[in-house]
């Protein structure tokens, strides 16, 4: 069986966290399925760390651009609908080679809703669509009036026509049954990973004394590679109140673009928080894990999605046995059970400032730590990557049997 793998990374060099997942999971496909065919885009010479996971490079259409000059959703998925094109003509190009595709699993609704309804049918190959979101839910899209009914279409024809489904969370699996656009035997859950190369528990006090970090102060941690719908000012506001009984709490965050660190700067100053608050900006992947060994609490404040919230750090927190502080939603659930996190409702700043300080002063939380390591014990990409490949063969062989029928 060979697999040919598309999707369209949002940083090349692995700047963002839908970069970081697509390239460890290929990473590890690549090894457990080394002859997967990876397509990915890329504008021109751009530097790219896929070559490391021997993608093969299409040049980027970069139709996208032309939003500089008229600004429209348009261009947006005019690009992904040429790169869905460019994808099929390397598929059909190698079949022509004699080294055919079995399966095609796509991580990119454009290209995955032209190769359900289009590209997999010509070239008669079942699809699989890695599903993160209805993208009619998708908040940095649909600016134009005329875009929502065409993107609910997307979602249907998409989620409808692929051969399976993967979807991060069983809640999603859930809706899409009730929406009676796929049956939950359709749709396999495959959750997010962490990176078990560079995720693993370590003493707090050696990374605290490595870092140059009070070794008393109570410590929270905030990592991610953007701050924009992840609920940080009211994370900012809960720790202003906190620090009322804890004066000597810190608050670090790891990540954030310029824009959004000058932002809550100014909100953590306007509120008299002064260096109990810091923002370290953007470290390299590899910097990350020191300042979550060094916390007493991890906290995940907000999450972009709902249904389908299956946050990496998430399990990179957890992966360093550390306490979590995050809100009340079922598809957190689903990794982390009520028990062993510290919940809260999700918007409240009093509910978030309460699970803080519940997990800073529990007795138990080292036990709690310990039973949330094991939560994802099972989830590392390695496991992931073994999953999408024992899809993509129960997908190939049923392909193949129905043909044969």
């Amino acid at each position: 069986m060979r697999i040919a793998y598309i999707a369209y990374p949002t940083s090349l060099m692995l700047a963002s966290a839908n970069a970081i997942q697509t390239w460890t999971t290929l990473r590890e496909l690549r090894q457990q399925a080394p002859n997967t065919l990876i397509i990915i885009p890329r504008w021109l010479r751009e530097p790219s760390r896929f070559k490391e996971v021997g993608a093969t490079h299409l040049q980027r259409p970069a139709i996208g651009k032309l939003s500089r000059f008229k600004k429209s959703t348009l261009w947006y998925y005019a690009e992904r609908s040429v790169f869905a094109a460019m994808s099929a003509a390397v598929v059909a190009s190698q079949r022509w080679r004699g080294e055919a595709v079995d399966v095609v699993y796509v991580r990119e609704v454009i290209a995955a809703g032209w190769w359900a309804t289009l590209w997999g049918p010509l070239l008669n190959i079942p699809v699989i669509y890695e599903a993160h979101d209805l993208e009619s839910w998708n908040p940095s899209r649909a600016k134009e009036s005329w875009v929502q009914p065409v993107l609910n279409l997307l979602d249907r024809l998409t989620l409808g026509r692929s051969a399976a489904v993967a979807s991060l969370t069983d809640d999603f699996r859930q809706l899409l049954a009730r929406l009676g656009w796929r049956k939950p035997s359709d749709v396999a859950v495959i959750p997010d990973a962490f990176d078990d190369s560079l995720y693993q528990p370590h003493d707090r006090q050696q990374a605290r004394a490595q870092l140059g970090l009070d070794p008393t102060a109570p410590l929270i941690v905030y990592a991610g590679m953007t701050f924009s719908y992840r609920g940080i000012d009211r994370l900012i506001a809960a720790f202003a109140s906190l620090r009322q009984a804890m004066p000597n709490a810190q608050l670090l965050f790891i990540g954030g673009r310029p824009a959004e660190i000058a932002q809550f700067s100014q909100q953590a100053n306007h509120l008299g928080l002064g260096e109990s608050v810091r923002f370290l900006g953007a470290l390299p992947q590899s910097a990350t894990p020191a300042y979550l060994h060094a916390a007493d609490v991890l906290v995940i404040p907000d999450t972009v999605t709902d249904v389908t919230a299956s946050p990496l750090k998430l399990f990179e927190y957890l992966a360093v046995e550390r306490a979590v502080v995050l809100p009340n939603i079922p598809a957190l659930r689903e990794i982390l059970p009520e028990q062993i996190g510290y919940y809260f409702e999700r918007g409240s700043i009093q509910g978030l400032e309460q699970a803080l300080v519940d997990a800073l002063t529990d007795p138990l939380r080292p036990e709690r730590e310990q039973a949330g390591r094991q939560c994802v014990q099972e989830h590392t990409y390695r496991a992931r990557a073994g999953r999408i490949k024992a899809l993509c063969q129960q997908i190939s062989q049923t392909t193949s049997s129905s043909a044969l029928d």
